[in-house]
This record gives structure tokens, sequence and C-alpha cells, in this order.
């Protein structure tokens, strides 16, 4: 999911019985930069808020004075009065501070000097402006009314725990208090006038510790809802079959990376196994065009995740869809590529299962040639055992991308080797060089019938352009229908293509032009919805229902 990042709290690294600590950024003293650029916004919108609240009545003060005139009770309450003066400094002050903290960095001490300081001093400006009035009852009843707007203003806007607002609020609360106690109107009782004064502030202070109670739970929800072992989620990249991909950083090193989750929601028994088994299975693969793995853990609240390498490039089947067939020699260098990360898989009894263009990652190296990586081991099978060791992928159903798949997988899954994962690339290498899949079909079945019967017409005739016909027979060998016609393994494809001669050189020079052009375009693809990137799990005895259609490619 462009770079969308919400920075709800400070979250502490430390772990408290396994689960990171989330703590009010006001207290932490803003453990991280985010966490301190979050409480000087809003900190400065506190005192906005406050300018607008001051300012407004010392507006409000000028307007009465100019249309009521002089006299009466209004005369010790003008803009230019004693009172109006308190108005005009409390705003100043918030203004003032508002103004200087939108741009410039404040350190985090300083803020949260400044949130006790000037919240206590805008409490004494306001409750000063009704104690300078002639009537006691304004007096007190001003005093009170400015107190809880501020209060709760602060609550609402200003990220702080509960604790902090009710020191805060008591304190600032105990001028109102004072006030009502030195304007005590003669002949009446000091206790019977502060009761009901010191029972309104007490409300006062209770609603904003309990907004900021509420306010802050709720912060702090989203922010473990966002914070994942060591590891803090910024925004979401995509999402497919098998989990969801964040990109995030280390909480300590700072590292971009990629996350990839299994939400609770999709958490069946299944599920945690194959999910469990990708990240084991790929961790053993040190290959460089295989995705590198960093960590694996399991929240308690039971979100499984993993965290890779964060690529930034493209995916094959974005750039076809962005930027059209592909030359030959750039085909033959980013198969290549992929046949080593294949072969080192597969020496290790491991066989991908869906080898397509979404799962491969082009990404750029600066001043250096462009690599290949191939992503999503979540359909891996175990060559050794002749299936699925833990059960995750049962014999009666067909698992990868029908557009890609190779025909024994459609036809008797148990039986996919090494050699099937080469069909897959054959049929993604077709999909460069032609811009299209080499079988298409109205629905699923039509395209696993063809992938079973249908000879794949060669890439030049679909295209309508010469394509050297050397790298034409190395692709056409590997979509050969049966397993024993293909190249045996990784390391023979690999060698075959780059024997190619006619393919022409994709030089590191080729590779750096092209991507300083496009590589404002050519960032990875969010959209799970192509048709060509859809992954299914199909019921064979249920196979006669199915009906859903799959597009061409454009």
């Amino acid at each position: 999911m462009g770079r969308v990042t919400a920075i709800l709290a400070a979250v502490s690294t430390e772990p408290r019985n396994g689960r990171p600590l989330a703590r009010d950024v006001t207290t932490t003293v803003a453990g991280t930069e985010e966490a301190r650029s979050f409480l000087q916004a809003r900190l400065a919108t506190f005192w906005l808020a406050m300018f607008a609240l001051a300012g407004g009545s010392w507006v409000a003060l000028a307007v009465v004075h100019v249309t009521v005139g002089p006299g009466g009770r209004v005369d010790d309450y003008t803009p230019l009065s004693l009172a109006g003066g308190f108005h005009l400094g409390g705003a100043l002050l918030a203004g003032a501070l508002w103004f200087a903290t939108r741009r410039r960095r404040v350190p985090a001490g300083a803020l949260l000097a400044l949130d006790v300081v000037v919240t206590l001093a805008e409490t004494i400006a306001l409750v000063a402006a009704g104690g300078v009035s002639s009537d006691p009852i304004i007096a007190v009843f001003v005093a009170l009314l400015s107190f809880n707007m501020l209060m709760l203003t602060r609550a609402i806007v200003v990220p702080s725990g509960p604790r902090r607002t009710l020191f805060i609020g008591l304190i600032a609360g105990a001028a109102v208090v004072a006030l009502a106690a030195l304007r005590t109107p003669p002949g009446m009782s000091v206790v019977v006038r502060l009761v009901p004064v010191a029972c309104w502030s007490a409300a006062g202070v209770a609603v904003a510790t309990l907004a900021s109670h509420t306010i802050f739970g709720l912060r702090r929800e989203v922010s473990h809802a966002h914070v994942l072992g060591q590891y803090r989620l910024d925004s979401k990249i995509g999402e497919g079959g098998m989990g969801e991909v964040w990109r995030a950083s280390h909480a300590l090193l700072r590292r971009p990376t990629a996350v990839k989750l299994l939400p609770p929601g999709r958490m069946g028994e299944d599920a945690i196994r194959r999910f469990e088994r990708e990240v084991q299975l790929t961790a053993r693969l040190t290959h460089p065009n295989t995705v590198a793995i960093y960590d694996y853990g399991r929240t308690r609240d039971g979100i499984f995740y993993y965290a890779m390498e964060l690529l930034e490039g493209t995916d094959l089947e974005s750039l076809v869809s962005r930027h059209g067939p592909q030359p030959p020699g750039r085909v033959v260098h980013l198969m290549a590529q992929i046949c080593g990360a294949l072969a080192e898989a597969h020496d290790l009894g491991l066989v991908h299962r869906d080898v397509k263009p979404a799962n491969v990652l082009v990404v750029p190296r600066r001043g250096e040639h462009e690599l290949a990586k191939i992503v999503d081991f979540g359909l891996v099978k175990t060559i050794e055992t002749g299936g699925d060791p833990t059960g995750v992928t049962a014999s009666n159903t067909i698992t990868g991308t029908p557009l890609f798949m190779a025909p024994e997988a459609i036809r008797s899954p148990a039986s996919v080797d090494a050699r099937s994962d080469l069909y897959s690339l054959g049929a993604v290498a077709w999909f460069l060089l032609v811009g299209r899949p080499p079988f298409e079909g109205h629905n699923i079945l039509d395209v696993c019938g063809k992938h079973l019967h249908s000879p794949a017409p060669r890439p030049s005739d679909a295209l309508g352009r010469r394509i050297p016909s050397d790298v034409e027979d190395a692709v056409l060998a590997c979509l050969e229908k049966r397993q024993e016609a293909r190249p045996p393994c990784g390391r023979t494809l690999r060698s075959r293509l780059e024997s190619c001669s006619s393919a022409g050189q994709w030089t590191a020079e080729q590779a750096t032009a092209w991507w300083r052009e496009r590589l404002p375009t050519a960032s990875s693809s969010t959209d799970d919805g192509h048709a060509i990137a859809r992954t299914i799990a199909l019921d064979l005895t249920g196979r006669a229902s199915l009906a859903p259609r799959i597009e061409p490619a454009a």
C-alpha cells in the first residue's frame, strides 16, 4: 500500500512479557523522532485552538464594547480593560508558540515542559480575566468555563496519558478554587462558595482525564496493530493468497524491510502450517537471486509474520503491463538469473510450484546491472518425500497459477519436480517476449486444457516479428508437455540461455539508462487483482462447478 504512515504513539521496543510496549509520547520523552514530531504537531494544534478561543473572546469583548458602549457591568470587562488584557495576552502567547513551532524543530524535553507551563499559563490568564470582574458571580462563571474548555481541548488534541492530564488539571483547577475563595461575596460562607466550584472543577478534570484515557487507549491499540516484534509497519505494499506484505522498518536498525504477515482472519490450521513452512524453507536459500529472509515471529495476538529484504523495483507482470514485450537480450539476462535461484532450491529438494511474472522482481543496482529476485515460496513442495510432509498441499488439489502451470501440476500434482518449475519459467520467458501468456482461454478449464494438450506457439509467430531462433528454441524446450523432454535442471537451462549469442547483450549501461528513465513509474505493483497474478487452489472433486473467467492480458 505510496508511503502512508500515521504515527499514533511512541512505541518502546523494550518487551514486556514478549510484547512491545506502546506508551504515551508525553511520558516517554518522545522516544523516537516520529513520536517527537507527532507531539510537536499536536501541541501546535492545541496552541492554535487556544489562540482561537482566547482571541475570539477578546474580539467578542470588542464587539460588545462597540455595540453596547461603556457603562454598567460592561465597563470593567472591555477589550482595553485588565480582563481584556488577560484574554489578549493568553491569545498572543498561544499564537506565538503555534507560529514558532510550525516548522522549527523543538527538542522533546522542551515540548514536555512547554506542555505543562503553557497550559498552566493559559489557565491562569483566562481565570484572571474573569477574576477582575466587579461581579463575583461573573468572575467565577468565566473562570470555570475557561478552565473546563481548556482542559477538554487539551485532552482531545494532545497525546497525553490520564495521569499527566490529571496532574495538570489538579494544579490548574486549584487556581479556579483559589479565585472562588478570594471572590466570596460578603455574608456568604466560604465553604458554601467553594463546594460547588470545587465540584465543577473536579468534574472538568475528571472528564478530561477520562478523555485522555480513552483516546490514548485507542492510539495504543492502533500502534499495537502497526508494530510486530521489532518492526514498525509503515504502508501496505500488496496482498496475495498467502497474506499481506507491508513496508516496514526495524525499530533499532532503521533498516527498510518488507514484512509479510498472515492476518488472524486467515489463520486456519492449514494456513498457519503453510505460512510457517514458507519462511522456514525460504530461510534455507541463500542465492543472491532469492529474496533474503531476516526474521520470523508470532505476536501474542496470534499474527504470524516474517521480515525480508525490501526490493525497490518492479515485478515482471508490471514490467510487461507498462512497457510491453521485452528485448530478447534482457529476457535471457533475467531468466538466467532465476535459473540460478531455482537450481539452489532444487538442490535442496525444493520445488517452487508458483513461478510466475508477479513472483519475479527486477531491482536496479546503482552503477551495476539489474538484479532479478524470485519471491513467495508459499506453495513450495519437498521433492524427497514425493509430496508435502505436513499435509498442507493435498493430493486432490491443483495449487499454482493456471496461466503458468506445468501440465503435470494439473494432471497429477504429486508428480511435480524441478522440471515443473522450468516449464513455468519458460512460460514466464514467453510472456516477456510476447507480452501475454502462451495459453489463454475463456475460463480456467480452457487454459488448463491447452497446457495439457496444445503445443506452445513460437513467440515470433505470436508477436509478429522475428525473435532469435536460439532464444525461441530454449523457451519452447521448457514448454514441452513431457517432463523428460525439458531441460533436466536450472543449471542446464542457464547454460543454454547464456549461449544464445544471437539474442544480443543487455549491458549494465543499457540497464542503468532504462531505469534512470523509467524508475519513477516502475514501482512494485500493489494491485493483487490482475488476472495473471492469481494463485488458486482448485478442489478437483468439485471442478465441474468452476466458472471464473480469465481475461486475456493486455
